[in-house]
Order: C-alpha cells, then structure tokens, then sequence
C-alpha cells in the first residue's frame, strides 16, 4: 500500500505527472479492451475490409480524443486562444508547445492499440484475406469456380467452421501467411514509434532548448495563474456568501428585537475577517464586471511595486528616483543612581 500511495503522490505533484498517469492508465485500458473484444469477422465480400480496418482504425480515433477530453490543459489552451489581446499578448510557441504536449500524451493509447492489433494479426487477416495469392499458395486451377465465387470462399478464411476452400488452398496457410505480414507490420510500427520518440526525446534539446525552456515555463505559468485564480474567486466567494449569511441574521434577529422577543446578540469574531476578503468587491455587478476584465484584458507579466500618494499626486511621475536616506544613528546612555 506505501508503493501505491507514493504513486499516487508522485501522479499528484504536479500537472504533468498527472497527465503522464492518465495515459499510463489508458495505455493499460486499451490493451484490456482489446483483450476483452469479442472480434467477428463477418467473412463476406467487401465487408471484411471495412470490418477489420475500422477494428483497427476507428478505437485509436476514439482513445485519441478521449486524451485530449481527459486533459485538463486543453481548456486552458482554447480559453488562451480565443482571448482577446487585452494587456497581455499571445505567444504561439507557448500555444504551440502546449498543443504538441497534449497531443504526444494522447498518442500513447491509439499507439498501443494498433501495435496490439497488428502483432495478433487478426483485423488484417480479415481485411484482406481475398487478396491470398491463390496462384502462389494454393491450386489456382481448381475447376468449376468463377472469380466471384472464388472471392466467396477467400472471404471465410477467418471463420475456420464454415470454410469450405481446402481444395482451393489451406485455411491454416492463408491465415499464417496474412498474420506473418501482420506482425511484420505491427513490429515495423513499434520500431517507428520508438525511433520518433527518440527523436524527438534526443534531438529537441540540441537545436531549441532555449525556446523550449520559456515555452514550458509560461506553459507552466499559465496553468498556475489559472489555478490561483479559481482559488481566490472561490474564497471570495466563500466569504461574499459568509458575510451574506451573517447580514441576514442579524437583520432578522433586528426583527425579532422589534417585535419584543428580546435574544442575545453576539457578534462574529469572523465577520470583519470575511468582510477583508471581499477587497471591496461587494455586489453582483462589481463582481461580474471584475471577471469579464480578467478574460477581455488581463494584466501585462511586468511586476512593479504599487505607486505612492503624495500631497501634489502619485509618487514617481515625472521624478527621477530617489535613493533612501541613510540610516538615523541613535545613542543610548545609562545613568545609574548609588
């Protein structure tokens, strides 16, 4: 259970150990799901090539989306897309580096189902079982079959119970032959994969690791920023509701005291406390209106400490800075009485 728990932890700590975690799971998921699918080849003309090329097509598409569905950046990176320009521009590498980060990690489980179904072999043995070359591996000269007919039988190779082509050629060597190919295949891609995630692994950080490095960070910053956003509009609004809970009892316990009931009032120690995390926002307009700024102009990433009032308007305008005094020496002296 401690191993179990560390895992969970380390898929915790952070927004893409988390992603790396969804599409370990999925990964595994697919695999189940293909292990578990009851496949059918129809075994008929022009039927099995659409049967076994969408087994081994359509799956992948569907894991592919649902990546992206279960990726939680890819809210962020569409709401960052479709801003308007407001006080902070738009970067297209972040854009970009985000786009690619959720795509490689949506990849993972379509990647394992077709090396799966490839290397089982059974979505292209059915798929192209009417392409055996009878003149190679079987008696292309068997009489009284026409060309449909031979396509017929070709089409039941995959359904071992109902063929009836032994004479035409064996079901063993036509299903043998269609999965060598296969798994041919199915190791090529695997092959491919692996050398494009080498790659990609490798060589990225030989050309633009600067580029990388600022695209990954505002990446980072941007997912922040978003979080501590959802928190402090959830705390505000924690405590809008609290201080609106609290003036309504009081204006009711104001009623009862009106009509002669007289109860104890105490007021809440928490009150002047959630009244300070309003920040002045204190009605549903100013509210509506501080969030619709946030999303049309949101401030530039430029820090600078806050401006101070002075007597004849705000410190710093049209001044030169000044440096700071020197520090006030101070004396102390001690008398004693004897």
């Amino acid at each position: 259970m401690d191993k179990f728990r560390m895992i969970f932890q380390f898929f915790q700590s952070n927004q893409e150990s988390f992603m790396n975690g969804i599409c370990g799971i999925m990964a595994l998921a697919s695999t189940q799901m293909y292990s578990a699918f009851d496949f059918n080849c129809p075994c008929l003309p022009h039927y099995n090539m659409v049967y076994g090329l969408g087994i081994l097509l359509v799956p992948p598409f569907i894991l592919f989306l649902l990546g992206f569905v279960l990726n939680n950046n890819i809210s962020m990176l569409a709401e960052e897309w479709r801003r308007p320009q407001g006080g902070r521009g738009k970067d297209p590498s972040v854009l970009r580096y985000m786009f690619c980060s959720m795509a490689q990690r949506a990849m993972i489980a379509p990647a394992v189902w077709v090396s799966v179904t490839l290397l089982d072999g059974k979505c292209i043995t059915c798929a192209f079982c009417t392409s055996v070359p009878v003149d190679t591996l079987g008696n292309a000269s068997h009489p009284r079959l026409s060309q449909g007919e031979i396509q017929r039988v070709l089409a039941r190779i995959p359904c071992r119970e109902i063929y009836n082509g032994q004479q035409l050629i064996a079901n063993e060597v036509a299903v043998r032959y269609l999965r060598c190919i296969s798994q041919a295949l199915g190791w090529c891609f695997v092959l491919l994969m692996t050398t494009l995630a080498f790659l990609v692994r490798s060589l990225r950080p030989c050309f633009s690791q600067a580029a990388f490095l600022k695209s990954r960070y505002w990446s980072h910053y941007i997912d922040i920023e978003r979080k501590l956003f959802d928190e402090t509009c959830a705390e505000h609004a924690r405590s809008f509701a609290k201080v609106c809970i609290q003036q309504f009892f009081e204006g009711m316990s104001t009623d009862l005291v009106a009509a002669r009931c007289h109860l104890p009032r105490k007021a809440p120690a928490d009150a002047g406390e959630a009244a300070e995390k309003l920040l002045g926002i204190t009605d549903q307009g100013t509210m509506n209106m501080a969030l619709k700024s946030w999303h049309r102009c949101k401030p530039p990433l430029h820090l600078h400490p806050p401006a101070l009032p002075t007597g004849n308007g705000w410190a710093g305008e049209g001044q030169p800075p000044t440096h700071p005094s020197a520090p006030r020496r101070e004396t102390a002296a001690y008398y004693s009485c004897v």
